[in-house]
């Protein structure tokens, strides 16, 4: 066979140059399709971490006890007595799911992704006692206990809504619970932040309410208490958007702007409560 000729190469070429073109718009044309799709159907574009949680166990971390819920509950079930349904358990750090749209169901567990309940439990650890603020966003129904006290009752159907309570934490071990359930499809919101001592909003996470690794260091009782105390008028006028600014805005932009845009999934504050 005789070698390629000079004008037959450069044939080759140009076909290899205009087949890379029309791969690039392709994969142009998918990308926009794509994006176009997830604006129609509101499905945002949120930071990885936004999950309910893993079923990987994470050692310190909030287990999440999955039910399946009857359909049109409207506040949130007595898990021991109401005719739900556990299908497993899923584990997280913290709780960081910003109002947006969502269908994916819980991988290894239930497809559902609406007339569902979680009940995370955990345990955390006070260095510095003094007042803490909590801050619980949800959508639907939540509720939020510390050391078996009802702190924080943002129960019912409602679009993305905030509650705010006050503590008195002394150091130590304290126990936590984060009752939460979501009604019709489909938009959901799981956010706990807390201010300490320091003034400063941040999303809570065991991981750093660890207690010392040495328990000789450990100068706190076994048993720790609380005290609900009241909050500041700037509190409780705290609204959604105004924690998501206090939360990230010392994250880049582009963050920022993606958490505000999981905001349109807001809508007035009409509460659902059954009879």
């Amino acid at each position: 066979m005789l070698p390629p000729t000079g004008r037959e190469l450069r044939i080759q070429g140009s076909r290899i140059y205009f087949m890379t073109i029309l791969l690039r718009c392709l994969l142009i044309s998918a990308a926009f399709v794509g994006s176009v799709f997830a604006q129609q159907t509101g499905h945002e574009s949120l930071p990885a971490e936004a999950t309910f949680g893993t079923t990987v166990v994470i050692p310190g971390g909030l287990r999440g006890s999955v039910y399946l819920i009857p359909k049109n509950t409207t506040v949130l079930p007595d898990f021991e007595r109401d005719p739900v349904q556990r299908v497993g358990e899923i584990w997280t750090n913290e709780l960081d799911i910003p109002p947006h749209h969502w269908r994916s169901g819980f991988p290894g567990l239930t497809e559902r992704f609406e007339w569902f309940a979680i009940d995370y439990a955990g345990r955390f650890w006070v260095e510095h006692p003094g007042r803490y603020v909590f801050a619980l966003l949800s959508d639907d129904g939540s509720r939020l206990f510390l050391d078996n006290t009802p702190v924080i009752d943002n129960d019912c159907q409602h679009p993305p809504d905030l509650r705010v309570a006050a503590v008195r934490l002394e150091g130590g071990g304290h126990r936590i619970r984060v009752s939460y359930f979501q009604g019709p499809r489909d938009c959901l919101a799981l956010l706990l932040a807390v201010a300490g001592p320091d003034h400063q909003w941040k999303i809570f996470d065991v991981r750093e309410f660890k207690p010392p690794p040495n328990p000789d260091e450990w100068h706190f009782p076994s048993a720790s208490s609380l005290l609900i105390v009241p909050v500041t008028p700037d509190e409780a006028s705290l609204a959604a958007s105004g924690l998501t600014t206090r939360l990230f805005d010392r994250d880049s932009t582009s963050k920022i702007e993606s958490r505000k845009a999981g905001m349109g999934c807001s809508a007035p504050p009409v509460r659902t409560c059954g009879n």
